[in-house]
């Protein structure tokens, strides 16, 4: 009868450490630098410039002057999508989090 009851114990003590455990939650770790890889390769090398008028008129001036700021919507574009992306990654990766760390009464 003594051993029965110390089995017993045992398995309580086995059960109240597993419930504890659970109720722990899991280790959830981010990786913050994973959201600058999906940004294009290319572009760390950035935007250059135009190239400068060959010819002396006005006309190839006026030309540069667009080209440039062309070059100047390109590298603003880039620096808008960049940004867009990197906050759409970390906003997927909150979510990620939270969800991996519910506690056990919001599983649904």
């Amino acid at each position: 009868m003594k051993l029965l009851v110390k089995g017993q114990r045992l398995l309580v003590g086995a059960l109240c450490l597993t419930v504890a455990t659970g109720c722990a939650g899991p280790t959830v770790i981010s990786t913050p630098n994973s959201c600058a890889t999906l940004l294009p390769q290319e572009w760390k090398q950035g935007v250059a410039g135009a190239p400068l008028p060959s010819g002396d008129t006005v006309g190839d001036w006026v030309a540069f002057g667009d080209a440039q700021t062309g070059k100047l919507d390109m590298a603003n574009g880039r620096t808008r999508d960049a940004i867009g992306i990197v906050e759409r990654c970390e906003a997927r990766d909150a979510a990620a989090v939270r969800k991996a760390t519910r506690r056990w009464w919001q599983i649904f």
